[in-house]
């Protein structure tokens, strides 16, 4: 007998990145698409192709590089919105434009000043147009949470007849309860019967986003949209391995049902991507949390080394940790080792990739006595998501506010020469970040810094991540740093935003010739 398998419909990219302080730079975007695509996720929403020449190039480039997943981009029932998504989605192998409108009585009159009648000739309209790109095309009623259901329903059987074969419901504003977003879905579901998939879009202001889809699922809901550690805009989405382990640990409550979702792949992909936004699941945070798998009460400890199941209802390795598997490299490791080590991580790397990350791992393996996954993780997230170096850090040298006045000489190379410079500023970062402005000629405003440990220990790698803005026009940019040295991490954290920023703007010029 066949499975019965809810889709995975992947969002990080898009709703994830609507989070505070998430913005990605196309690079990093790539690198995740790919882990999603280890992941088996389903549908990869790559962004938004309207919002931006940067989010359109994105998604076009994604579309390129991946080989199974569905790559989707969003639109507004609007046909500039529609022929954006279906211009950046034109290379996938596998592609889906998802239009949405909203249908609830508050929207339609204050956010729309539209009609229902309207809002339903504008959903099949865009729906139409969407065909002419894809025979895949995904509607949501925005806000359906908060919806009439006999508008549902009518607006619903408008867009399967235009061609919809997806049918998304959200609960745009985290406002439903369990019982009611299952009655509801139970309730479209008979409606609609075998004439299209219905999905859910579940977020998480009263903390009830993965309640809310599982409880869609169990009422018939065969598409769940998620994110990585749950990111998203305001209280987040519901979180994607929380919902795939819940379907995997509870198959008997969920009758059988299940995801195409490799699980060992969670915790690699949880990783990179509060590696690459800067964003980490808080200690506690269910699945993939550092403390998820903690057991620090004696009588835990005791229950587990006797029998892993007294307290664990899932095994680490499900998700891909593996505790019994953290300190297997130091300073006398070689290549090779390294390299298989590298690959039982889940990267690829190309020859120039792994030179690189092997060069960091040694300099880093002379000043730190254990190395852990975690470090090799940061080593290489940070070797293989940067966007071209038009600014290093070669050397930094401080004095900070205990010993006089903070200061920092810092060298900078830039076009193969080394620039030297020294300032001054009212603590030690801002004496390093004012010098860095003054070697590069762009000042920028710093809006926001913060740093945590990679792995445990006094000599744990320090991660930096900052948000700059060069230029008013454009976004905050972000970068990250990492280094024994909180200091030197911070120099380079700033000096990644700087490139990032460098970079962006050289696109953009060339966007606006018409170059790319």
């Amino acid at each position: 007998m066949s499975k019965d398998i809810v889709k995975i419909f992947d969002t990080t990219l898009r709703d994830g990145e609507q989070s505070p302080g998430a913005s990605m730079n196309m690079e990093e975007k790539i690198q995740i698409a790919m882990q999603l695509e280890k992941l088996r996720v389903d549908v990869i929403e790559a962004g938004f192709a309207a919002a931006s020449p940067g989010d359109f190039e994105a998604i076009s480039n994604i579309a390129k590089e991946i080989e199974h997943s569905t790559v989707c981009s969003l639109a507004r029932a609007l046909s500039r919105d529609i022929k954006a998504a279906g211009d950046a989605i034109l290379h996938a192998k596998r592609k889906r434009i998802h239009t949405f409108i909203a249908t609830s009585p508050i929207h339609m009159q204050y956010k729309l000043q539209m009609s229902p009648d309207q809002v339903i000739k504008k959903a099949v309209e865009a729906v139409a147009y969407a065909k002419t790109f894809t025979p895949d095309v995904e509607f949501s009623c925005e806000d359906a949470g908060r919806s009439e259901m006999s508008f549902l329903k009518e607006i619903l059987d408008a867009v399967i007849a235009a061609g919809a074969t997806t049918l998304n419901i959200p609960d745009t504003v985290g406002y439903r309860m369990p019982d009611e977003m299952g009655a509801m879905i139970r309730e479209l579901c008979d409606f609609v019967g075998d004439r299209a998939i219905i999905s859910v879009h579940c977020h998480n202001d009263l903390g009830l986003a993965t309640a809310n889809s599982l409880a869609s699922v169990k009422n018939g809901a065969r598409q769940v949209e998620c994110t990585i550690n749950g990111l998203g805009e305001r209280a987040g989405n519901a979180a994607m391995e929380e919902i795939v382990m819940a379907l995997k640990t509870r198959n008997d409550f969920f009758g059988g049902v299940d995801t195409n979702i490799n699980t060992r792949e969670i915790y690699p992909a949880s990783r990179l991507v509060a590696s690459i936004t800067g964003i980490a699941p808080q200690p506690n945070k269910a699945i993939v949390g550092k403390n998820a798998f903690a057991h620090e009460s004696g009588i835990h400890q005791d229950g587990v080394l006797k029998h892993q199941e007294t307290y664990e209802i899932m095994h680490p390795e499900d998700i891909g940790l593996d505790n019994a598997d953290t300190i297997v490299l130091g300073k006398l490791s070689g290549r090779h080792a390294f390299k298989e080590k590298i690959e039982s991580l889940g990267y690829k790397l190309s020859d120039e990739e792994l030179n690189q990350s092997f060069a960091r791992f040694k300099l880093l393996a002379d000043k730190k006595k254990e190395i852990f996954d975690d470090d090799l993780r940061a080593i290489i997230t940070d070797e293989i998501v940067q966007v071209p170096k038009t600014f290093e850090l070669k050397n930094l040298q401080i004095n900070d506010c205990m010993t006089g006045i903070p200061s920092a000489a810092v060298t900078i190379m830039h076009k193969e020469e080394a620039i030297t410079d020294a300032g001054i500023g009212n603590g030690t970062m801002d004496a390093i970040f004012k010098t860095i402005d003054r070697i590069s000629q762009i000042p920028g405003e710093l809006k926001d810094y913060k740093v945590t440990a990679v792995t445990q220990g006094k000599d744990a790698l320090a991660r930096v991540t900052v948000k700059v803005n060069f230029d008013s026009e454009l976004p905050a940019f972000t970068g990250h740093g990492l280094s024994i040295d909180t200091m030197i991490a911070s120099a380079r954290a700033y000096i990644s935003a700087l490139n990032a920023f460098v970079y962006e703007k050289g696109n953009k010029s060339k966007r606006d010739r018409g170059g790319i």
